[in-house]
């Protein structure tokens, strides 16, 4: 609303406070649980007001999600998949896909790779099942306060990378090589092009590796020139000019070789995933000859 100044000049009100804190409007649990959070920045504080918004029913989808990043943020990651196992059951359905979000978060940070995995799968299968999304091709994502839209084929890109990394700590670089390739013919970024290169540099094949380089030091990829694409990729460059000069064992001498690993990689992709024979979005034509590599 304007109101009027000296020498008939108009100025804007100032927001209200809710809009300026980028609160939720009220005076609820929930509401003091965010103010104590953003405002008052006394997270320990915020997890025990979101606790009391989860038992008083006060928009638990939101109190429950919120929480749970708050308890990651303070090393609690732990505490933090317990109470979403426990307190899930109490939120929408449409709640639940973001909560396996931040399960997966939180997974990594507890380094709980297999149960990652396994829910990485699990939101696989859904988008090729046509679940995902509520059926939609994109969905409104937030982050950092904005919102922004992302298609399914983003997703299904960004899932698979996340698939690829938890792979690779793992210490199973055939099976996310696999999974990168999957997600570089869906959706290339210079992020999981450097990924690809590790995991094909660690099996000693340095030349498909400089292959997939390259195209991140040409520029050819999103994020290429992006300082943190081009730091990585330097530092690849030079790891695999050091691997190029070191005598390696022949494959025999490793028990395996490069076809039996990569069989032994498929197999523990599909190893948990039953084939589904139901609608597939347009996204899974274009990776159609991978379709028994994605299991789905």
């Amino acid at each position: 609303m304007k109101s009027p100044r000296k020498g008939g000049e108009v100025s804007q009100d100032p927001p209200p406070y809710h809009v300026l804190h980028k609160l939720p409007p009220g005076d609820s649990p929930y509401v003091r649980a965010k103010h104590v959070q953003l405002v008052e920045k006394d997270p320990e504080a915020a997890i025990v007001l979101f606790w009391k918004a989860i038992n008083a029913g006060d928009r638990v989808d939101s109190a429950l999600k919120d929480m749970a990043i708050v308890m990651k943020q303070q090393d609690r990651a732990e505490e933090a998949i317990e109470a979403i196992m426990s307190f899930r059951d109490r939120c929408s359905k449409q709640a639940q896909e973001s909560l396996d979000n931040v399960l997966i978060d939180l997974y990594k940070k507890c380094g709980r790779m297999e149960e990652q995995i396994e829910l990485l799968k699990q939101k696989l299968r859904m988008i090729y099942q046509g679940e995902a999304f509520n059926g939609k091709l994109t969905k409104t994502a937030r982050s950092h306060g904005r919102k922004f839209q992302v298609t399914i084929k983003q997703e299904t890109s960004r899932i698979l990378g996340n698939l690829g990394w938890a792979y690779m700590q793992q210490g199973n670089h055939v099976a996310a090589e696999v999974v990168y390739h999957k997600a570089q013919i869906i959706d290339p970024d210079a992020n999981k092009a450097c990924n690809l290169c590790l995991c094909l540099i660690r099996q000693a094949r340095y030349a498909e590796a400089r292959s997939v380089l390259d195209e991140v030091l040409q520029g050819k990829l999103s994020g290429s020139s992006e300082d943190k694409s081009k730091k990585r990729a330097a530092e690849l460059l030079q790891e695999l000019k050091q691997c190029q000069h070191i005598v390696l064992s022949s494959n025999n001498s490793l028990g395996l070789n490069i076809e039996d690993a990569f069989l032994e990689g498929l197999d523990l992709l599909v190893k948990h995933w039953t084939p589904l024979r139901s609608r597939r979005l347009p996204i899974f034509e274009e990776i159609s000859p991978y379709r028994d590599q994605l299991a789905c």
